[in-house]
């Protein structure tokens, strides 16, 4: 299992922008340093919830300062950019960081973002779809031509190509059974997240929709591979943990109730977001114990939970999403070394001698 970690450049406490770009930039350069295997900047606008609007940037300042860690996206919403200009950015990225890039897509679920594109979000899907076709011809063939509903390219040569050939992997974001499915089929890459709301059974039947996808159209039902995402935070007693990580947890269920919330529908657990705000005005970690949301906890805690999230779904790599909210930048750090020095190889070990 590889460990990599998710930066969303969340700003709830009105700190300098310059500061919270410094400090996310650092952590991502500090964990090649500290064995993570990957790094995944997320797409976000108008709101501090997380404001990278164009996670290439920051990852070509990471590559710049790197020589070994994977640069994921988490994600790219594809419906907010032109596919032409997002192939050639990440074929660039790709060529600066000999052949690095994890090409992480989605479609977004933020309305607000919607409104301040003036895009219409109940055709995400098929702007998404349409999207990602256009970007793999611009990655693959030698000249572009290409008529869709949203975009058209008429015989162009679009350069540069990527290193990795055909092309960097591309891992699609799920949460509904329906986007695992479409996963499957499209013969692409995973990327689950319990901390969107995800459960356990929902990870269930999204597995077997992925599975089922990927064999209807001929191909190995256990291929692909499975990223999951976590709210992870380690410390060195379980009420240092929880004690740390409460303020930054209350932050994000409200922040996430009023950015979600209004796309009723939109995801399949809405009254999760819906119930977010109240709930944060009266967090106790220890409710989320039980919970796919977050692992939160001293060392073995954080051992035992996710041997067994590995177990149960069989990802090939997790993602943390331990810088949240205001977190100072020395916690982050402490949990990342955590992670990475005790953490995740005592959870390799136990689930490789579950495999023997």
């Amino acid at each position: 299992m590889k460990l990599g970690m998710l930066h969303v450049f969340e700003n709830p406490a009105g700190a300098p922008e310059q500061r919270i770009v410094r400090e996310h930039i650092d952590l991502m350069v500090e964990a090649e340093a500290l064995g993570f295997d990957s790094v995944w900047p997320a797409e976000h606008h108008f709101s501090t919830y997380g404001w990278c609007a164009s996670p290439q940037v920051p990852l070509a300042a990471v590559a710049a300062r790197t020589s070994r860690i994977r640069l994921g996206t988490g994600i790219v919403a594809l419906p907010f950019h032109h596919p032409v200009r997002l192939a050639e950015d990440f074929a660039f990225l790709d060529l600066l960081s000999e052949g690095r890039v994890e090409f992480g897509v989605g479609r977004g679920y933020q309305p607000q973002e919607y409104a301040g594109f003036n895009l219409d979000q109940s055709r995400s899907r098929e702007m998404f779809d349409e999207a990602l076709r256009l970007i793999i011809q611009c990655w693959t063939a030698p000249r572009v031509d290409f008529q869709g509903r949203y975009w058209q390219v008429s015989d162009v040569a679009v350069l540069p190509k990527p290193l990795q050939r055909p092309h960097p992997p591309v891992h699609v974001a799920a949460i509904s059974p329906e986007s695992f499915e479409r996963a499957g089929r499209s013969g692409f890459n995973l990327l689950m997240g319990f901390a969107f709301g995800l459960t356990f059974e929902g990870a269930r039947r999204g597995l077997e929709a992925y599975r089922a996808g990927r064999a209807a159209v001929g191909l190995d039902p256990d291929g692909g591979r499975r990223s999951c995402l976590m709210m992870v935070y380690p410390a060195r007693s379980h009420a240092q943990a929880r004690r740390e990580f409460r303020e930054p947890l209350s932050w994000y269920y409200d922040a996430i109730a009023r950015q979600a919330a209004p796309a009723q529908g939109y995801v399949p657990s809405y009254e999760y977001y819906a119930r977010s705000r109240d709930f944060a005005r009266h967090l106790q970690v220890d409710d989320l114990v039980d919970t796919p949301a977050m692992v939160c906890g001293d060392v073995d805690h954080c051992v035992e939970k996710l041997s067994h999230v590995a177990r149960e779904f069989g990802f090939d790599e997790l993602l943390c999403w331990t810088r949240i909210g205001a977190l100072p930048q020395g916690k982050v750090r402490a949990a990342m070394e955590l992670l990475a020095g005790e953490v995740l190889p005592r959870v390799r070990a136990t689930t490789a001698t579950a495999t023997v």
